[in-house]
């Protein structure tokens, strides 16, 4: 399977995860705590990715303004979620209260399906490099799908809307992640722009909205599962063969 169809194949799996996530909390299958354990799993794989490959890379395959794209990427969606739409947190579905309107959930939906497009521009960009670094960043992404879909389809479901509707957004998120890996396979050379602003959008999702999250339940187990996410890179990494 040569390199682009295998990212569209891996965008579909981890846009099905953003959906089956909003599918498990339509059903009220997963406690809130086994969500959690995939956050912080997923914080150490993805904090792990965007500093030791992401970074490296994107200011490799764009020396000069990588810098600039990295920070823009990470203030871009410091922007979404803190200024342009209403704050939230992966696993808000215990905070039901805060969302109490339409335009306040499909603000949301706005704000993570532009995450989601990153998400899916990432895997792209890995695999216009290298099926190294294509294959850690859908491990990266991957690993959050589930808890983003479940929070997405809460939050829809607390603004008012129906089960039909909140099992859309999370297929929204999802389309939005194949939409992203696309972009970059189709034309491979945006890799230049889209890698570094992906590596910040990465950076802000795993150290500032996930990693809190980790932070929030007392304890040390949740700390050592975020290692543990860390350690799952290290190890892919060594027993690599690229």
């Amino acid at each position: 399977m040569s390199s682009l169809w295998l990212s569209v194949v891996l965008g579909l799996v981890a846009g099905l995860a953003d959906y089956l996530g909003g599918f498990l909390l339509v059903r009220r299958s997963p406690s809130a705590r086994a969500l959690r354990y995939f956050v912080a799993l997923g914080a150490g794989f993805m904090l792990s990715a965007a500093v030791v490959e992401m970074v490296p890379e994107g200011m490799r395959v764009n020396p000069h303004w990588a810098p600039l794209l990295i920070l823009v990427g990470y203030c871009g969606v410091h922007l979404l979620e803190h200024t342009l739409v209403p704050h939230f947190h992966f696993g808000e579905e215990t905070h039901r209260h805060e969302f109490i309107s339409a335009k306040t959930s499909y603000s949301v939906l706005l704000g993570l399906a532009t995450h989601t497009f990153f998400d899916g521009v990432a895997i792209g960009s890995g695999f216009v490099l290298s099926s190294w670094l294509g294959w850690v960043l859908f491990f990266a992404v991957f690993l959050h799908k589930f808890p983003e879909g479940f929070t997405m389809a809460s939050v829809m479901l607390a603004g008012g809307r129906s089960k039909a509707a909140a099992l859309n957004s999370a297929l929204f998120l999802g389309a939005m992640t194949v939409m992203g890996v696309l972009a970059i396979s189709l034309k491979p050379g945006w890799v230049r722009l889209g890698l570094p602003l992906s590596a910040g959008v990465t950076l802000y999702v795993a150290a500032t909205d996930l990693v809190p999250e980790v932070n929030r339940e007392p304890g040390i187990r949740m700390a050592l599962v975020f290692f543990i996410g860390v350690a799952v890179f290290f190890l892919l990494r060594l027993a690599a063969p690229f």
